[in-house]
């Protein structure tokens, strides 16, 4: 695939939300895109459009498709339309609405492994979620109901990067602790352990999606 996007496209492309790719645009040019491998049809009604792998490569590098196989950049540190919450962020408006978002992000997501996993299967992580570790593992915990920690101190997951490869921390206070963590991610596809901290002996989790 060498031929550039157009301008219109282009701007298809980096308006997709962030975490499902979820496009918006008109139908000739989502067709486009769906012709260039940067975007899929859903095949149920309303028969939405999503980025492909390869269509967020490019929106996340900025670039154009001569360069889409390069791996992608460092996960961002999130916004857009929906950002799952990873824990310490300051409380945001919940309810029904919030519901909503995260419920069709995470059926995005499910979606997403359909397309572009072996066989179609739906029950471990897509190679997007394996490039975003952090923001795929608290999308998959705040779909499941465990609720993300307010603030510096709130009760609540959080979830951060780690040094090894393919892998997150996952820490939580409250009634659910990180037992109701891990069980969500197990769950969802991922692959899960329980560590003490070396220095105050507090339990965290450590994830990895599930390859087999």
């Amino acid at each position: 695939m060498t031929r550039p996007l157009s301008a219109a496209q282009r701007r298809i492309v980096d308006e997709a939300d962030p975490v499902t790719g979820r496009l918006k645009g008109g139908d000739a040019q989502l067709a486009r895109l769906v012709l260039m491998k940067l975007a899929f049809r859903h095949p149920r009604p309303p028969h939405d459009h999503f980025l492909t792998p390869a269509g967020h490569r490019i929106r996340e590098a900025g670039d154009e498709p001569e360069r889409a196989e390069q791996p992608p950049p460092p996960e961002p540190s999130g916004g857009g339309p929906f950002a799952a919450r990873v824990g310490g962020e300051p409380p945001v408006p919940g309810g029904p609405a919030r519901a909503r978002e995260v419920r069709s992000a995470w059926q995005g997501l499910v979606e997403m492994r359909r397309m572009t996993n072996p066989g179609g299967v739906t029950d471990r992580p897509c190679a997007w979620e394996r490039a975003h570790l952090v923001q795929a593992a608290a999308l998959a915990l705040e779909a499941a109901g465990c609720r993300p920690a307010e603030g510096d101190t709130g009760d609540g997951y959080r979830v951060g990067g780690t040094p090894q490869p393919e892998a997150v921390a996952v820490r939580g206070r409250g009634p659910d602790g990180i037992a109701g963590c891990a069980a969500a991610l197990e769950r969802a596809g991922w692959q899960v352990s329980e560590h003490a901290e070396p220095r105050t002996g507090g339990r965290y989790l450590l994830a990895s999606p599930r390859r087999s």
